[in-house]
């Protein structure tokens, strides 16, 4: 048997209820979310619950939900005998994925995910920045070419900040930027680009006076050699020492997130299945696009745990 990666979704990722089965069914579960309640000062399990919406989709609350979320499915996947090989997270996943690792700690994680979302919220004025996902253009060379050529025409920064899969790249920068990209690469042979509702340029080098204050941050807590390999976004490589997890965090908020590659990684070292932890099956769609004989299973609610326990019954 192959190798099984525990994988974690970012932001957008979100929906108001998310967890409850678990949360009604798991002591372990009542205990993160009672964990991350005490950690943030306020009641995040009742904004998961219970909303309103509009709420959690403020970066600085949808961090820590769904971090708590993605945490809480592991623990009872854990509970069943189920635990990863290696371990990796979109963006924000990458926090969930490093918990799971035991390179942090959970309340430090979702105190931290917290102020990420705040500054990364704050380096850039809502409405000043945009993202953008491009679908349809077969060379990603092309996607950052053309967006090259914007920076220069413009002087203002428009990046491509998110290598999803085989025909999904997402680009970030400053709004008007971001627009002339758009244009661009449709006339370039893109089937569609898309603005995306956030609320701030993520990834982009925009970010870096966030990654800066994180960086700050990162003083106040400590990080742990990961007992499992978590695999970067920022390298597409597996990481386990302290000093290096703690660097490429830093990093990570204002480069580039190369799924794509680090899914790849995994397969060339031997991972054949990948279950999704937490909620949404975004990256299980990614996956399927960049090699479609993968086992791609999910845990977010009973149903989905249901099938992913009687996957491994059958292969063990």
């Amino acid at each position: 048997m192959g190798k099984t990666a525990f994988i974690f979704p970012g932001q957008g990722s979100q929906t108001v209820g998310m967890m409850k089965e678990f949360y009604d069914n798991y002591a372990v579960v009542r205990d993160i979310f009672k964990s991350a309640d005490e950690a943030l000062g306020f009641s995040i399990t009742d904004m998961c619950f219970t909303g309103p919406e509009d709420q959690l989709r403020l970066t600085f609350n949808t961090q820590p939900a769904i971090l708590t979320a993605s945490v809480a499915a592991a623990e009872v996947l854990k509970e069943h005998g189920i635990v990863p090989d290696v371990a990796a997270g979109h963006s924000l996943g990458e926090y969930s994925a490093l918990v799971i690792a035991g390179a942090l700690s959970f309340s430090d994680a979702v105190r931290i995910v917290r102020k990420r979302g705040q500054f990364m919220q704050e380096a850039v004025p809502v409405g000043e920045g945009s993202m953008a996902a491009v679908m349809g253009m077969n060379d990603s060379n092309d996607i950052v070419a053309i967006c090259k050529k914007v920076e220069a025409e413009t002087g203002k920064e428009v990046q491509a900040v998110n290598f999803n899969c085989p025909g999904q790249v997402v680009i970030a920068g400053a709004a008007a930027a971001v627009d002339k990209a758009v244009e661009e690469l449709k006339a370039a042979g893109a089937k569609r680009a898309v603005l995306l509702p956030v609320s701030a340029p993520f990834h982009s080098s925009l970010m870096s006076p966030a990654a800066a204050r994180l960086a700050e941050e990162f003083k106040t807590i400590s990080f742990n050699d990961a007992k499992i390999p978590v695999v970067a976004n920022v390298t597409a490589e597996e990481v386990t020492k302290a000093v290096d997890i703690e660097s490429l965090l830093v990093k990570q908020d204002a480069s580039p997130v190369l799924w794509e590659n680090s899914v790849n990684y995994m397969i060339n070292n031997g991972v054949n299945c990948f279950v999704e932890v937490g909620p949404g099956k975004v990256l299980s769609g990614f996956n399927k696009k960049i090699a479609k004989e993968l086992t791609s299973l999910n845990v977010e609610d009973n149903a989905s745990l249901e099938k992913t326990l009687a996957y491994f019954k059958e292969v063990r």
